[in-house]
């Protein structure tokens, strides 16, 4: 069966705020997003491993928070494989553009917790709630990671990911949140010796992720 392109909501893109994405599948741990297709040719950018995003709990209003683990481009059509056809971007734009309507990006991203607007709370743990279906998936302003990372039980979560490369993907996060606080060396070492505790009995797994982070 042919899945179609996710509608855009407005002909005009900047009309979407800061979305990028719309959740298109959700469960109690995590979501899968579709990137928005936008108003040139080019494949939608893929979210880089180990970034910050968030989604609304319609219900609550509450952000919901997620790290991105997976992320594919992938025909729209499930049956066919996209082959190899040896042009450039710029030739694809010249004599295929039908190509950049034919492929879908999708992410998944682990919940690590929400916030409550009204009070600025932060909640290191599962919402009661995740994302509804074609609710709208924004990166994390930099505030928003700073404000959220000033506790450390989220990465007790990153560590319990299923179905994901945990140790890369939570020294990932961890470089992430070093970078937007500017290289803040003391929540580095805090960040360190929390990982220390939750792996006190796992001396290697340990190893693998601070031997990822170079600070």
């Amino acid at each position: 069966m042919v899945r179609l392109p996710l509608p855009q909501f407005s002909e005009n893109p900047g009309d979407r705020g800061d979305r990028f994405a719309e959740v298109i599948e959700t469960a109690t741990t995590e979501f899968l997003a579709q990137c928005l297709d936008g108003d040139e040719l080019r494949f939608p950018t893929m979210p880089p491993f180990g970034s910050w995003v968030k989604a609304i709990d319609e219900e609550s209003g509450n952000p919901i928070y997620g790290v991105v683990y997976h992320a594919t481009t992938t025909p729209i059509d499930s049956v066919h494989r996209a082959q190899a056809l040896g042009m450039s971007l710029e030739e694809l734009r010249d004599r295929q553009p039908q190509i950049f309507a034919m492929l879908k990006t999708e992410f998944r991203a682990a919940i690590v917790g929400f916030v409550v607007p009204e009070s600025g709370q932060v909640y290191q743990y599962l919402p009661p709630r995740p994302p509804q279906i074609h609710q709208g998936v924004a990166y994390c302003t930099p505030e928003e990671v700073i404000h959220f990372s000033e506790g450390l039980d989220f990465l007790r979560t990153l560590l319990e990911v299923t179905n994901a490369p945990v140790e890369a993907l939570t020294a990932a996060a961890i470089r992430e949140i070093y970078q937007i606080r500017k290289t803040e060396r003391d929540w580095l070492v805090r960040a360190g010796r929390t990982l220390s505790l939750l792996l006190k009995d796992d001396y290697d797994r340990l190893r693998l992720i601070l031997g990822q982070i170079h600070p």
